[in-house]
């Protein structure tokens, strides 16, 4: 379903009791809802979540900002290197009030929020502008943006830059699982024919680059949001792959060191995506951290 999040149209998939504890999922840069597996929201279902899984604006079936054009990144890059400030059609804060829309679109006073990636960095500005609508935070494999934090390694960046060799769903798909090999999890390869079935089952509900790259831009403008987590009042896990190749886990350490209270879970093999062999350790963590808000 679509729902008026403060006037933008984003696309809600919501399950669970509507009595149960509402979980709100926010994921990452350029990713679609469904890159939130079912079978892990089924797993959140039966630990007692109302799992509210969103598609952030210029992704999936939401909103998209196409009036706003392609942006330079490479431009936008060098300067943010540079120290200088980088602009964008919207910001990771806007986002935020997207999620917040949402909420309030559904009549949820207080939630539960996890945020993976980019998804994690929105959830951020939501937990530390909005403190009294999260009753815990779960922030998997993402970062507080700190200068001086390590960065992913070049060829991972331009294989997240590098486009669909050839043209077509099944191009694109191809691209997309060359990808999302690159950053996985060592210890839990996923089976490829199970993941290009994947891809291409993302690819055809919708495939946003132009999306993907305003919100990337969004990041860069972003910076960081470090002075933001002391404000974060609501019990906190981070949750981190010892293996990701696309942001570091000492990314995740410093979001441990910076946000008060907060419990980290460093899962050895991990890498940058969601293994299915962990799921029941995702959904303990998460249910383990919301006991601690009440």
């Amino acid at each position: 379903m679509q729902v008026s999040a403060r006037g933008i149209a984003i696309e809600v998939d919501d399950q669970g009791p509507p009595g149960a504890e509402p979980l709100l999922m926010v994921m990452g840069l350029g990713m679609q809802l469904t890159a939130w597996p079912e079978a892990l929201v089924q797993r959140l279902i039966a630990r007692g979540f109302r799992v509210i899984r969103i598609d952030n604006r210029d992704a999936g079936l939401s909103q998209g900002f196409d009036a706003a054009g392609v942006p330079n990144l490479l431009w936008a890059a060098l300067r943010h290197a540079a120290h200088l400030p980088v602009t964008s059609p919207y910001l990771l804060g806007d986002m935020a009030g997207d999620a917040l829309g949402v909420l309030d679109a559904l009549n949820l006073q207080r939630v539960h929020v996890c945020g993976a990636s980019m998804g994690g960095m929105i959830a951020q500005h939501l937990a530390s502008a909005h403190r009294q609508r999260v009753k815990s935070l779960t922030l998997m494999m993402t970062t507080s943006g700190a200068r001086g934090l390590p960065r992913a390694q070049w060829h991972v960046q331009w294989a997240l830059l590098s486009r669909p060799r050839g043209r077509g769903d099944e191009a694109v798909a191809a691209h997309l699982q060359r990808v999302f090999e690159l950053i996985g999890s060592p210890a839990y390869p996923a089976d490829p024919g199970v993941m290009r079935a994947r891809m291409l089952a993302s690819v055809r509900r919708a495939y946003r680059p132009a999306g993907t790259a305003r919100q990337l831009l969004a990041i860069v403008a972003d910076g960081d949001r470090s002075p933001l987590l002391p404000r974060i009042g609501a019990p906190t896990r981070v949750i981190h792959g010892d293996a990701d190749p696309l942001v570091p886990v000492p990314c995740g350490l410093d979001l441990v060191r910076r946000i008060g209270g907060a419990q980290c879970d460093i899962v050895p093999g991990m890498g940058h995506d969601l293994p299915e062999a962990l799921f029941d350790r995702f959904a303990d963590g998460i249910r383990d951290n919301a006991a601690r808000a009440s």
